[in-house]
């Protein structure tokens, strides 16, 4: 394999005078690796897009706007939250499913210095009213069922309301259409890039999730990670083998299928096609079939998606039906993906390479990348590590340890967050001295790829969903009559992880487990309720700190489900 040539790369293109240069700065009072040539802001960023004109950018259900009229509709949006008091340092919320829309008003926000507060379309009016609160927007934009939810919260901050998509406008909703009439140019505005371009929810080990603060610094660094990736593996390849890839390719077409407000589909997705001059197609919810459509309409060229999208793909009874020829990569990102599944992209796809990035919203995108014949070749590997980031794998007094031995990986560099916004606790308890502990376990071989081989944290990832098991536990607890629960990851094969509890009742009480899951979901979204439920005889098994062995519970348990 092409390995002393991705090394020998990676040294060309981040040494002095390399296309990626890498320095170190002093960033959030971290002595952080960085890359030289980066834009300082994710305005500068999305104001260079402006070059691409009049090509497609955001395609949705036969509407489609060009790169010209996004930045018009964006500059609109700027100058009416400027018009209104918004100022550098503000949030703005968006709450709405994948429309374009999404990606118009993130642009004029972090144009303008404003943070986007992305809420997790899934959510509860419950969880919403949490995050309402926690983030504090000043302009909340949202769809017709957000809207709906919005009704049933409490929170009474002072928030303007801008509804997207709906069939009628109540007098406290203003219209998005009166927002965009608005006009004029983008402002002037300089944007400090250890701002907050973001603010990200994810699911942690302890209760609500946490607010993310993703900085302009972090996001431009993501992006550069993406660029350089790209090139590194191709011309290791093209270095090994001769063959160079098409000298003048055409802009990307991508298929975008997870949720904007998670790093995979905005961070990484809509940054890198837009970035190179490509459309960004967007669907109402994932549907393998109607993305086959999409595929064959949209002549798409890329599909970024967690890996039960691409299985559930190749697997349709319309795949050999339609025309696939276009697709040139298909990624997994917000999971791991299965070795299995890498094999079967390279044999099903023929025009298609397998992708992936391990990353984590607290390094707003990816840690490591791997494609094509990398990829095929260490099929279990997350790949190496991005040029911004210093690696370590340390035990559990954080000493480092020697390299293939396993342990948590701990990363540092630019991308990584400034940590959640009012949660210093949590941020002290995540980065220790700019090292960002991911509460993975992994391994790193002596070519640098990086191995996940465990989970640390308290954590369920169902389709490429991040859940807290304490969330869930503690709604479980609310269930009358609960004495103990414990939560855990059941392996599955179409998601990876689906939901488990094992309950102990209280004497004299009683449940059934159809209970306990009506119980969850009046609580939580969808994504976070158990789908199996266990109900034990005896106390739930604890080590002698007190605390419950979930992972035995869960060996054992998950077996009744396989052997089911």
């Amino acid at each position: 394999m092409h390995y002393a040539q991705l090394r020998q790369v990676r040294e060309e293109l981040t040494g002095p005078g390399g296309q990626f240069e890498i320095v170190e700065i002093e960033s959030l009072g971290r002595k952080v690796r960085a890359f030289k040539n980066a834009p300082p802001s994710v305005r500068e960023f999305w104001l260079s897009t402006a070059a691409w004109g009049d090509r497609p950018y955001l395609a949705y259900e036969g509407d489609v706007l060009t790169y010209a009229q996004a930045h018009a509709h964006a500059a609109s949006i700027a100058n009416w939250l400027w018009d209104r008091g918004v100022r550098p340092g503000d949030r703005v919320a968006i709450a709405m499913r994948n429309f374009p829309e999404w990606m118009v008003i993130y642009w004029a926000c972090t144009s303008i210095g404003v943070a986007v507060a992305g809420l997790n379309a899934w959510w509860t009016a419950e969880e919403l009213d949490y995050a309402l609160k926690d983030a504090e927007p000043k302009v909340l934009f949202a769809d017709k069922e957000r809207l709906a939810r919005l009704r049933e919260c409490q929170y009474a901050g002072d928030m303007a309301v801008v509804g997207v998509r709906l069939d009628d406008y109540p007098a406290d909703v203003i219209p998005y259409a009166d927002v965009i009439a608005r006009g004029g140019t983008m402002p002037q505005v300089t944007v400090d890039p250890d701002s907050d371009a973001c603010i990200f929810y994810t699911s942690g080990t302890t209760g609500f999730p946490k607010g993310a603060q993703l900085t302009h610094r972090g996001c431009i660094a993501n992006l550069m990670n993406m660029l350089y990736s790209t090139m590194a593996q191709a011309l290791a390849v093209e270095r090994a083998t001769g063959e160079a890839p098409p000298a003048d390719p055409p802009p990307p077409v991508t298929l975008l299928t997870t949720p904007l407000f998670h790093v995979t589909a905005n961070n990484c997705g809509a940054y890198l096609t837009s970035a190179a001059g490509g459309t960004i197609v967007l669907m109402y919810k994932w549907d393998a079939g109607e993305a086959l459509k999409l595929v064959e309409k949209h002549k798409i060229t890329g599909i970024s998606g967690v890996p039960v999208m691409s299985r559930e793909l190749i697997n349709h009874p319309d795949f050999a039906k339609t025309d696939t020829s276009t697709l040139t990569g298909l990624s997994g990102g917000g999971a791991q993906v299965p070795p299995d599944l890498v094999l079967k992209i390279e044999e099903a796809v023929k025009t298609a390479r397998p992708t992936t990035g391990y990353g984590m919203t607290e390094t707003c995108g990816i840690i490591t990348s791997v494609s094509g014949d990398f990829f095929v070749d260490r099929p279990d590997s997350a790949g190496p590590a991005m040029p911004s980031f210093e690696v370590k794998v340390v035990d559990d007094d954080g000493n480092e340890l020697p390299l293939g031995e396993a342990g948590e990986l701990w990363v540092k560099g630019t991308p990584v967050i400034k940590g959640y916004i009012n949660r210093p606790d949590a941020t002290a308890q995540t980065i220790t001295d700019g090292w960002l502990h991911t509460g993975d376990v992994a391994r790193i071989d002596e070519d640098g790829f990086i191995y996940i081989v465990d989970r640390k944290k308290d954590l369920v990832i169902r389709g490429g969903e991040n859940i807290s098991c304490t969330e869930v536990e503690a709604c479980v607890y609310r269930y009358p009559g609960v004495a103990e629960c414990c939560v855990f990851g059941v392996p599955d094969q179409r998601l990876g992880e689906e939901i488990g509890v094992a309950v102990v009742m209280k004497p004299g009480e009683a449940a059934s487990p159809q209970d306990v899951i009506a119980h969850c979901a009046e609580h939580m979204s969808k994504h976070k309720v158990p789908r199996y439920v266990w109900f034990m005889d005896q106390p739930l098994p604890r080590n002698a700190s007190g605390k419950f062995l979930r992972r035995e519970l869960r060996d054992e348990l998950s077996k009744q489900v396989v052997e089911a």
